[in-house]
């Protein structure tokens, strides 16, 4: 089978034939290309993807991508990551192995066809040269010929005229043998050229022609052969990169197998345990007989009047109910008494009803009108604690407290124990610099020449101020540290060992703060509301001020009637005492008095005359 032998005379056809065999070679290259774009724009759109949902560094995104769920989707991303790299390879290889080559190829391709295709005419206009000189020949022949038969009819008939003279017959018989020579020479001539023109005929139809038209079948086979190899490599670029997407894809398949539910639920339990003990019960509040109702003992009423509370969390609670009371219900219990004083005896023996309903707590009515205070004043005064220390909440309302006494108490020991690690590494990350200077002024000491010696005592007095400035940061905040961490209740060996403390057997000390100040729906703000601002229990405020001087007295008053403080918060009188007057009735109908330092509480104000300011001016009696 051969082009040269069944397709000899379809040269303009083959033309055709190749040359749209390029342009499908062109057209495959330009597929590849398009191909190669497509993968790099994928790759792009991927890493894209995965780029917008990274975390940012060193923001609050980051920090809840501890959960093994979110690790898991950063695997996820990284992946992706990889997966996007394949697919540039992909285009890569395409590029570097199909569409330059097969560039390259194309061109070639056209020279050896131009090359083929010019042959195939010369050959082709040879031999219509040589057609064209045998019909020259020919046609010569033909005309000698007739000249040559005339010439001798013309000689007969001159020659069987009588008339003519014999002169003239020889003349036409000269002229007729001239004629049939002529002939004679054309068809030597004719005969001759008829024969090359075979010839070359023949060379032309079976040695010329196919030839060249074998070269031309061989090239195009050739870009077949091209085609489809590129078409190989084509889908051989793209096996090459799946077992690495494999690998992407069972990393994403590993990385979802790594989500523990278990673990997610614990570090949520680490991430917001607040440290505090839940509520105790709320005791039965009997409003079925008036003068004789009592009082929860978990209330906010509570006070230190019966004995402060253990503080110790592993014990009883505080009494704090706000995790699970609403706003308004809080707020209402730490307004002014609920109880209203008992009313003034009948008789002359006001012992007959000997205390009357629940009194008032000794701190309950001064801690609500704190309280108030507190609401309505700004800046507010975040934590007592920090007076007492001599930090200033007031010098930044909005600023983070430097010890996060802001923070419940368990929060506070993370962010205290990760202060304390960061001051570490930084200590340590000073003292290997220290370590570099010190080793590269012995080298100056040793070799002179290298350098001076003294040009690094400056920096080695800086680095050494550094750490020692550290090191006080570091004191400092493993006080604190030791601080929260002897308040919270003992914590398992493995998390001792995590924290790189160990917990203090030191009895508890007062609670900061930042326990107190736990909002009603238990988050733990600095200044969200005025409601959530004051997070503080009655007694964490006696605790803190245990040791702040007494009120100073406003007057004296006279117990116009016997009253047996039996509850808590109110102190037993009798009839024509005289004592003084450090809180004056603020409309709830209990009035402060102090029989001495260490006695003091509340009692009806109808109980007593009271006589402001020391000297009987502007007396006032409540009868």
């Amino acid at each position: 089978m051969s082009w040269g032998t069944e397709l000899w005379d379809q040269f303009d056809n083959l033309e055709k034939h190749t040359q749209w065999g390029i342009d499908i070679l062109e057209k495959y290259i330009k597929f590849v290309k398009e191909r190669t774009e497509i993968e790099l724009s994928y790759a792009k759109q991927l890493r894209n993807l995965s780029k917008k949902y990274q975390p940012k560094k060193n923001s609050k995104e980051e920090e809840e991508y501890k959960y093994t769920s979110c690790k898991a989707f950063i695997s996820t991303l990284n992946e992706m990551n990889d997966y996007a790299g394949q697919h540039e390879v992909i285009s890569e290889n395409m590029a570097s192995q199909i569409i330059v080559d097969l560039a390259r190829y194309v061109q070639e391709l056209k020279q050896e066809r131009k090359s083929n295709f010019h042959d195939g005419r010369k050959a082709q206009q040879h031999i219509e040269t040589c057609w064209k000189q045998l019909e020259s020949s020919k046609r010569r022949f033909e005309r000698d010929c007739k000249e040559a038969d005339r010439a001798q009819q013309y000689f007969e008939k001159m020659d069987a005229d009588i008339n003519v003279t014999k002169a003239d017959v020889e003349k036409a018989r000269q002229q007729a043998q001239i004629r049939h020579q002529m002939a004679e020479d054309s068809k030597a001539d004719y005969s001759s050229i008829l024969q090359k023109f075979n010839h070359e005929q023949h060379e032309y139809y079976h040695t010329h022609i196919p030839n060249i038209f074998q070269k031309i079948q061989e090239m195009e086979e050739r870009r077949i052969v091209r085609i489809g190899d590129s078409m190989k490599t084509y889908a051989e670029v793209d096996r090459q990169v799946i077992p690495i997407i494999g690998k992407c894809l069972d990393g994403i398949v590993k990385a979802a197998e790594s989500i523990d539910q278990k673990n997610d639920s614990q570090l949520v339990i680490e991430a917001y345990k607040s440290g505090f003990e839940p509520p105790g019960d709320i005791e039965f509040e009997d409003y079925t007989q008036p003068m004789k109702r009592t009082v929860s003992d978990n209330s906010l009423s509570n006070s230190r009047g019966e004995g402060k509370p253990d503080l110790k969390f592993g014990g009883k609670s505080k009494g704090k109910l706000w995790p699970f009371i609403k706003k308004n219900k809080l707020m209402s219990l730490l307004t002014s008494p609920h109880q209203p004083p008992p009313p003034p005896p009948a008789s002359a023996s006001p012992s007959a009803v000997p205390n009357g309903p629940q009194s008032p707590k000794q701190q309950k009515e001064p801690l609500s009108h704190r309280f108030n205070e507190f609401m309505t004043s700004k800046p507010k005064i975040h934590c007592f604690r920090s007076l007492k220390r001599g930090v200033s909440p007031l010098r930044n309302p909005g600023a983070t407290p430097e010890d996060f006494s802001n923070l419940p108490p368990e929060q506070r020991r993370k962010k205290l124990q990760q202060k304390v690690d960061e001051l570490n590494k930084e200590i340590q990350k000073e003292m290997d610099q220290r370590d570099a200077i010190t080793k590269m002024k012995d080298v100056y000491l040793k070799n002179p020449q290298m350098g001076d010696p003294a040009s690094l005592d400056h920096k080695l007095a800086e680095v050494s101020q550094n750490i020692e400035k550290l090191r006080l940061e570091t004191q400092k905040f493993e006080a604190w540290l030791a601080e929260v961490e002897g308040r919270l209740p003992a914590r398992s060996e493995q998390t001792r060992r995590q924290s790189g403390l160990y917990d203090s057997q030191n009895p508890p000390t007062v609670n900061s703060c930042a326990q107190d100040r736990e909002s009603p729906d238990g988050s733990y703000t600095e200044e969200q509301s005025q409601e959530s601002e004051v997070k503080v229990l009655a007694t964490d405020f006696d605790d803190e001020f245990d040791d702040e001087e007494p009120l100073p007295a406003i007057g004296t008053c006279k117990a116009l009637y016997t009253f047996e403080g039996q509850n808590e918060g109110t102190i037993s009188v009798v009839e024509g005492e005289t004592l003084y007057v450090i809180e004056e009735d603020k409309g709830d109908g209990w009035t402060r008095i102090r029989r001495n330092e260490d006695e003091e509480g509340y009692v009806p104000t109808s109980y007593v005359e009271v006589y402001l300011d020391k000297n009987a001016k502007g007396a006032k009696t409540y009868i």
